[in-house]
């Protein structure tokens, strides 16, 4: 029996990481928000590596931060080690990495939404998004119990038609044991909306005393912690370290011996999984020439002694799972406490969905996460902020917030998917950015704060310590600019001892630091007017005068991509009446409608003589309207 429950500006269906961001970003921007998880002990659950952030989520969990989001204050919360990877790679693929724990993660985000105004939390299965005149109008649970709103976003991660699968025993089920979602995928295809069905998986976790440790490289984390959150000066945490150690010949052999068992390649698993995050039976395939891949032991907590294996995603049967987990080095006699499984579950095509996440088709309906095909926290985070966001635009009847490639990986990983879609679980990457110079994980505050306080989601004192950290960094900068340094004794026996060509005349402290073997840090020896600075404002000094000249480069570059970006392209254009496009750019250009010149020549297919004939058109058009 049907009955209105309740009434509401936005419904968010699901209460992982996208759905949180989305339902936070909605309340805080006062917005009668509800979000609904099919079980409450879901939110904000970490069902594969406990784990934020890596290379390119890291500069995703900052943007989220930047932007107002919790991802990041989450993960230094309940951190248990952090570091930074790709230190000896340049700051422009730096990326923070946080192990952390996950019943401890659950329970942070499960607090913070609970006790934030405007936001209801409701344990039910949305079987039906309610639409009328192409418009949302409410929410049905599988109870009956119907919820009016005026938005809704979708955000329900891996549930939908979720199938688990181990061997050749398979099961509906979601992630870590939780009910699927089983009706919702048969509604959105009768709303017009395209699915596709992918696959991700996850390894074993096992008992740490079953473990040879000592056979294995300690991976300690950083001794001075760079926290995710620009809200935070430092943390200080009691660091537990993760182990290295590597799967053997024995353990390929035991794998290619099976693999007419395994259901990636007997055909039992449809679903297209994630290429840069294959499972070990897809590695051993593909790059059969490795004699060994890397495997990581990281607790999935303090107070826990499960360990997940990194590196060994897998659905293989069981009993081959024990021979192949005991085959590698340190893990003899390891005892399995949750077997390896794929999932298998149901996702759009993200080609329906505007810049801003709303479908085109259907007003005040939003998805974010890996419906939307992507894979990771990470992604999906970033998703639901921007969802979020833009659903109370929505409500408000305000400009919709989209960040374009220059500014943010949001732009980037966004731009990627509604512009040239994907065939696998996308995830974002250092190399998907091509500004990835002026994109970096320690200056998303300075790219992106601004907005975030012009949105709503950034306090009034966070945005004046903001501010004042701007001018510090600009203040330096212009002081080292300033700065010369005399040719002296002293000056070239410390270039010397640095490796450093001595100086004959006076130069900038600035062109000193653009040298590589001289740091800011060093430099104070010889800088008597150096007054103490906190840790982050040097570091973006650093970097700012160390890679000016690149960072200009690439900055002319961003102005290019700008004008191509600001000639739009009309909604209303039918591209099959323009002469002149292939017939593929036609085809793809109706289907995507591109809201820019920029836009379209990403799209797959529309090739440059494409574009010539479209900036033509475009010409044309404006002509005849003076």
């Amino acid at each position: 029996m049907e009955f209105i429950a309740g009434e509401y500006d936005v419904a968010v269906i699901g209460a992982g990481h996208a759905g949180i961001e989305a339902a936070l970003a909605c309340a805080r921007l006062g917005i009668n928000t509800i979000m609904f998880a099919i079980n409450l002990d879901s939110i904000g659950n970490m069902p594969c590596n406990p784990s934020i952030g890596g290379t390119g989520k890291g500069h995703l969990v900052r943007e989220i931060d930047a932007l107002g989001g919790e991802m990041g204050k989450a993960a230094d919360a309940t951190a248990i080690q952090i570091r930074i990877l790709n230190r000896a790679k340049g700051p422009a693929v730096y990326s923070l990495r946080a192990q952390c724990d996950r019943s401890k993660y659950k329970m942070y985000m499960k607090s913070v939404v609970e006790r934030q105004p405007n936001l209801d939390i409701r344990q039910g299965e949305v079987c039906e998004i309610l639409v009328d005149d192409n418009s949302v109008c409410g929410v049905k649970l599988t109870t009956g119990a119907i919820f009016k709103c005026k938005a809704a976003i979708l955000a329900t991660g891996t549930f939908l038609g979720g199938r688990i699968i181990i061997g050749q025993h398979y099961y509906p089920g979601g992630p870590d044991g939780m009910h699927p979602a089983n009706y919702l995928t048969e509604n959105l295809k009768s709303l017009g909306i395209e699915m596709m069905r992918f696959k991700t998986g996850t390894p074993a976790r096992v008992h740490r005393k079953s473990l040879d440790l000592e056979k294995m490289q300690i991976q300690n984390g950083d001794l001075d912690i760079t926290p995710f959150s620009f809200e935070n000066d430092k943390i200080d945490i009691e660091q537990v370290p993760c182990y290295l150690t590597y799967t053997t010949e024995q353990t390929h052999k035991i794998i290619r011996d099976n693999l007419h068992r395994a259901p990636l390649y007997s055909g039992l698993i449809e679903g297209v999984g994630p290429r840069y995050c294959p499972s070990i039976e897809d590695k051993v395939v593909r790059f059969a020439d490795k004699n060994r891949h890397q495997t990581f032991l990281e607790p999935m907590g303090i107070d826990t002694e499960e360990m997940y294996v990194q590196g060994m995603s897998t659905s293989l049967p069981e009993d081959v799972q024990i021979m192949m987990y005991r085959s590698i080095i340190g893990l003899e006699n390891v005892k399995i406490m949750r077997p390896a499984y794929a999932i298998e579950y149901d996702c759009i095509n993200p080609l329906q969905l505007e810049l801003t996440l709303q479908f085109k088709n259907i007003k005040g309906l939003f998805s974010a996460g890996q419906i939307n095909g992507t894979s990771g926290y990470e992604e999906a985070a970033a998703q639901g902020i921007i969802a979020g966001i833009n659903a109370s635009m929505y409500i408000k009847n305000k400009e919709m917030l989209i960040l374009d490639r220059s500014q943010a990986y949001i732009g980037v990983l966004i731009d990627d998917l509604v512009t040239k879609g994907t065939n696998e679980p996308y995830r974002i990457m250092t190399s998907s950015a091509e500004y990835r110079l002026i994109l970096r994980q320690d200056n998303a505050d300075i790219r992106l704060t601004e907005i975030g306080y012009r949105i709503g989601l950034i306090s009034e004192e966070r945005y004046k310590r903001f501010l004042s950290k701007k001018e510090q960094i600009q203040r330096e900068i212009e002081r080292l600019k300033n700065t010369n340094i005399s040719p002296s004794e002293k000056v070239n026996k410390f270039l010397e001892r640095y490796g450093s060509s001595p100086i004959q005349t006076g130069v900038k402290l600035s062109d000193l630091l653009k040298r590589t073997e001289l740091s800011y840090e060093v430099l104070k020896e010889i800088d008597d007017k150096r007054v103490e600075l906190p840790i982050w404002v040097k570091e973006e000094v650093e970097i700012e005068i160390k890679y000016e000249g690149y960072i200009k480069k690439q900055l002319q570059q961003v102005e290019q991509f700008k004008k191509l970006e600001n000639k739009r392209l009309p909604n209303w254009i039918d591209y099959n009446k323009i002469n002149g496009l292939s017939r593929e750019a036609q085809e793809k250009l109706n289907k995507i409608k591109p809201k820019s010149i920029g836009q379209a020549s990403r799209i797959s297919g529309v090739k440059p003589a494409d574009i010539s004939v479209l900036l033509i058109y475009l010409e044309q058009i404006k002509k005849e309207n003076n």
